[in-house]
């Protein structure tokens, strides 16, 4: 069976929040999803909290700390990652932001990325579309097509006959991420496609 790993990157502040509260979810749900196509799956959280010092520190020195680098390496060689962040300003907060500026730019190309958000009001759900898909879509990875926003009001609504409700985004969203991720395989495991040289190009159209 092979073995995929998941990283949840949760940019909220208090504990608990409701940013890691729906980090896990999501990752909950592309885990199940995971594990029902016969998959062994690994899943690692990277609360940013507990980094923002040694971020900080790093933009300064131009050196990350043991566990800061240790996020990132997380990060880099993950097969899926879900961000989440609270909205602050109508965008990502700094904290999230901060954290995304020290990977290395070609890192997650390609790389299935989950995103999603948490406010008090429904009003900022657009952050999802103006903010981060293209903050990630700079950075080249493959953005899940269902992004979910968390308002206050959301933690327990069923929705109605217009909105799907939290539980349902989440599902669908995770389903999503899982799928991608098992399309892609585990990372490392793509085949590099043979180099071939100009001149061997030009000898075989010469033999046509």
């Amino acid at each position: 069976m092979q073995t995929l790993k998941l990283v949840a990157v949760s940019a909220g502040l208090s504990a608990p929040s409701s940013t890691r509260l729906l980090a896990d979810r999501l990752t909950k749900a592309a885990e199940q999803r995971l594990i029902e196509q016969e998959y062994v799956v690994e899943v690692q959280v990277v609360e940013l909290r507990d980094l923002a010092v040694d971020i900080a520190k790093h933009f300064v020195t131009g050196f990350p700390s043991g566990q800061l680098q240790a996020a990132l390496d997380a990060v880099t060689d993950a097969d899926g990652v879900i961000a989440v962040t609270p909205v602050f300003t109508a965008s990502y907060s700094g904290l999230f932001k901060s954290f995304f500026d020290l990977i290395d730019p070609a890192a997650l190309t390609g790389k299935p990325v989950l995103v999603g958000a948490t406010g008090g009001t429904a009003r900022h759900s657009l952050v999802l579309d103006h903010a981060l898909r293209p903050l990630f879509a700079y950075l080249r990875a493959l953005v899940v097509p269902t992004a979910v926003y968390a308002a206050s009001e959301d933690w327990g609504s069923g929705g109605d006959e217009w909105t799907d409700g939290l539980p349902s985004r989440i599902a669908r969203a995770g389903h999503e991420l899982a799928d991608l991720v098992a399309a892609r395989g585990p990372a490392g495991d793509e085949d590099d496609d043979e180099v071939v040289p100009f001149e061997r190009q030009l000898a075989d159209l010469r033999l046509d």
